[in-house]
């Protein structure tokens, strides 16, 4: 099991067979297998484009809700990595399969993606920097888990590439990186005990229902 710092361990414990779900999906094993179909992986980038835009705003919104200069530049190099990187990348992908990004940018969203992005994004309006964190953590230390599990089993697979941008060293550095701090952020506003704090079960909500989101998010790729 990976280890991306001692609250995500908490969180993912508390988010119990939830976590499971989303890390297990049938679609993320028909990525290991080769089984998936490729209608559901096409679905899914298009829609996975739209989410990536949301996500690069739910991290410029963390630059607002930072509470030190390095917190602000983390969420800077994290947001400049996505919009510059990330979507970048996605791009390509989309365009070897035959999508053209003014296409995949024009895709209506489907509900399922309306309801995970908007919810982040609530999390971090309505919520502090720890409750954006919370909700943005399912998918960041999520995607490094699975890389690295289906890195290490899958065999021949047409999604290869896919497992092994997630699998890389350099996601696997930053799931660490964004591990450490949530446990500096958790640290100075919660405390040495965080779990005794009266925070502590809405924050861990905040991960658990994020969590749920990207069951139906991967739901929603099977449902083209």
């Amino acid at each position: 099991m990976t280890t991306y710092g001692q609250t995500f361990a908490a969180w993912r414990a508390g988010a119990e067979g939830h976590w499971r779900a989303y890390t297990h999906h049938a679609f993320v094993e028909g990525l290991g297998d080769g089984t998936l179909p490729r209608e559901a992986y096409l679905h899914y980038l298009v829609q996975d484009y739209s989410f990536l835009v949301h996500f690069s705003r739910a991290w410029a919104l963390a630059v607002t809700k930072a509470e030190t200069v390095e917190e602000m530049r983390f969420a800077t190099r994290t947001l400049d990595a996505l919009l510059n990187e990330e979507i970048a990348l996605h791009v390509e992908t989309c365009a070897r399969e035959g999508l053209k990004e003014e296409d995949v940018f024009a895709a209506s969203e489907r509900e399922e993606n309306l309801a995970y992005t908007r919810y982040v994004l609530d999390a971090g309006h309505s919520g502090d920097f720890l409750d954006l964190l919370a909700a943005l953590a399912p998918c960041v230390m999520g995607y490094g888990e699975i890389g690295a599990r289906l890195g290490a089993e899958a065999g021949e697979t047409p999604y290869r590439e896919w497992i092994d941008t997630y699998a890389g060293a350099d996601n696997q550095r930053v799931c660490r990186e964004v591990g450490a701090l949530i446990d500096g952020a958790v640290l100075r506003r919660l405390g040495p005990q965080p779990q005794s704090s009266p925070r502590w079960a809405a924050i861990q909500n905040r991960f658990t229902t994020a969590t749920r989101l990207e069951v139906r998010f991967w739901d929603m790729g099977l449902a083209p």
